[in-house]
């Protein structure tokens, strides 16, 4: 039995004629310990994926297991760093970190979690800004809080969803080295969702493509064999890195060109007309203006 299971799952949203069916039959397992990206398009699904796992929605079909247990909502044994940092702006960042540690350790004595709080501050190099509010960080900063805020949960594992795609190249890089250091002195369960296949190269054991939705699938897994610490300037030399990359991004490129090929939907922008100053109506295009400028 694998650590996480993900067996025949498919999700959805809406009813009737507005039902999206956004991720279909998905079967995923991972090893405890074991680090996997999942990579896909913008809109795949990926964010539906993880939100499965971190108990915030539920499968129409199939079943999400931790550890054997069905998951059955949030808990502090799957730590979650997401895209937009989702930090409370009038906190600190021990506060911030401190709210986490507040629920994971609701007995521990006030300065019990304040040392808690400042060793995971250290762990991601913070401690000379742990009194500043999130105002005061630049984004690489922030999202080293966010960082911080998941392990301090101590969680079983560790969910991150695009943590880094807000950042700048350099940020994003030195960020992607210290997540990785950080997994590897306990090597808990990691799940990436990322849109950058040398990011999955870097961090991750396996990268498993999903494909474009609606009723989005897992591709093949890809193998990721490179020894660890990984640096890109580094394994960019070697000829095993450039063929995998290409091997990952082909089949990316393969998938999303047969699935707009396949698909008969069109789309259709909105006409927006003012009604009175500062409101909006949708208002629907006649046949005779839809054809006005073709």
């Amino acid at each position: 039995m694998a650590f996480l299971e993900l067996n025949h799952v498919s999700k959805s949203y809406g009813t009737g004629k507005e039902k999206v069916e956004v991720l279909d039959d998905i079967n995923l397992h991972v090893e405890e310990g074991e680090f996997v990206a999942i990579v896909g398009f913008t809109g795949s699904g990926k964010t539906t994926l993880i939100n499965l796992i971190n108990g915030l929605h539920f499968p129409d079909a199939g079943e999400v297991l931790l550890n054997g247990q069905h998951i059955a909502g949030p808990g502090p044994d799957r730590g979650v760093v997401f895209q937009n940092y989702s930090l409370l702006p009038w906190l600190s960042v021990r506060g911030n970190v401190k709210l986490a540690i507040d629920q994971a350790y609701p007995n521990a004595s006030s300065k019990e979690k304040d040392e808690k709080a400042e060793t995971y501050v250290d762990m991601v190099h913070l401690s000379h800004a742990i009194d500043k509010k999130p105002a005061e960080l630049s984004g690489g900063m922030r999202q080293r809080v966010s960082v911080a805020r998941a392990l301090a949960m101590n969680p079983e594992m560790l969910l991150m969803d695009e943590p880094l795609s807000a950042l700048d190249a350099l940020t994003r890089g030195s960020l992607q080295e210290e997540i990785v250091n950080i997994w590897s002195k306990d090597k808990k369960t990691c799940l990436l969702i990322t849109n950058d296949v040398d990011e999955g190269i870097i961090m991750a054991d396996r990268i498993i493509p999903l494909k474009p939705g609606p009723k989005a699938t897992l591709g093949p897994e890809f193998k990721v064999d490179f020894p660890r610490p990984r640096v890109i300037t580094e394994i960019n030399k070697d000829p095993e890195y450039k063929k995998l990359r290409n091997e990952v991004i082909e089949y990316l490129i393969e998938v999303g060109a047969s699935r707009s090929s396949s698909s008969d939907e069109s789309y259709e922008l909105p006409d927006l007309q003012p009604v009175m100053p500062g409101r909006i109506q949708w208002r629907k295009k006649t046949e005779k203006e839809k054809t006005k400028f073709f």
